[in-house]
């Protein structure tokens, strides 16, 4: 037999028995822990455990978990900027694949099992969501990794930026500019037809803007000749909505704006945070209480002027920059 008892707010366990032995005791809230060591009539304090206490703390924690942001490359550093503006007290880890740049060019079976080295470097760090910053990543592989990832929320960009195109248009005529691999997997198109296949949905590729952005010509002549050109087959359908549908594009905002004239701009990266930020929020899973976030970059390989680009899709200085080996 055990006796449980104390005076002054003491708790104390006296054994009456001979193996030791643990014995609980429900209290209000919380639970009494006490354990014995076989030695007669020693008196042991017990420990006063609040599970309610640790399961506040362990919430806590929860939320405390960053959020995992990857890329083939470097564009998703505009993904991980309006997810800084979006929700300023969450925790950041980006990933960019920056040495197997590009993933367009590779096969089904490649980019999938780079994205699942990815997953896994990144579950490594114990994320609490992860956000799919690529659009070849999300077209190719992105039920792959939901499935690896279990019930974890997983964000993409093409997912978010259709239902924001299905909410913004008004004459349901929607264009897509994007790179030849997304524009060819007809993934925005698909996700877009499965909540009203009604919908128009004209797609462009525009592979040369991807250059332009990283040589820095956002206001350059050739730049804005360039849009123009790409422009011109979705004008003439009518469109009145328009999908950014590469992380690089939505640095050529202000341009694009100015040429297409009366058509609402889609930014998947914007779209994303907010769809982030909600399903967080759903999860309970929302920091609101963080006012010093820890950003890490983490990449495959660190290019010439890798850093001057990546401060200017970011818009602000990269503080950790770390290299490591995938595969």
């Amino acid at each position: 037999m055990w006796r449980i008892g104390g005076a002054g707010g003491r708790q104390t366990v006296r054994p009456a028995a001979a193996l030791p032995y643990i014995i609980t005791a429900k209290s209000a809230s919380c639970f009494q822990t006490a354990t014995a060591v076989k030695k007669k009539r020693r008196v042991y304090n017990t420990r006063i455990v609040c599970l309610g206490r640790i399961g506040k703390r362990m919430e806590n924690i929860g939320r405390q978990r960053p959020i995992g942001v990857f890329d083939s490359g470097i564009g998703g550093l505009t993904n991980v900027r309006a997810l800084m503006e979006r929700l300023p007290m969450e925790n950041i880890i980006y990933f960019g694949d920056t040495a197997r740049v590009p993933y367009g060019t590779k096969s089904k079976a490649t980019i999938e099992n780079f994205s699942m080295q990815i997953v896994d470097f990144l579950l490594e760090h114990d994320v609490k969501a992860m956000v799919i910053a690529c659009n070849t990543i999300a077209a190719v592989a992105g039920q792959k990794i939901r499935q690896k990832t279990g019930n974890m929320p997983v964000l993409d960009v093409i997912s978010a930026g259709a239902k924001a195109a299905l909410a913004t248009t008004r004459n349901n005529k929607i264009g897509i500019i994007a790179t030849n691999t997304t524009v060819n997997s007809n993934a925005y198109a698909r996700a877009i037809h499965r909540d009203n296949p009604d919908t128009l949905v004209r797609t462009q590729a525009a592979p040369l803007l991807v250059p332009l952005v990283e040589e820095g010509w956002l206001e350059h002549e050739v730049t804005r000749l360039t849009v123009c050109e790409y422009l011109k087959p979705l004008l003439a359908d009518g469109i009145d909505t328009l999908v950014l549908g590469c992380t690089h594009f939505p640095l050529l905002k202000p341009l694009i704006g100015r040429e297409a004239h009366n058509v609402a701009l889609v930014d998947s990266a914007i779209t994303t945070a907010e769809e982030t930020a909600r399903v967080l929020a759903q999860e309970g899973l929302l920091n609101t209480d963080n006012n010093n976030p820890d950003y890490r970059f983490y990449v495959s390989d660190i290019p010439l002027k890798f850093r001057t680009i990546g401060e200017r899709f970011l818009g602000r200085t990269m503080e950790q920059i770390e290299m490591v080996s995938l595969g």
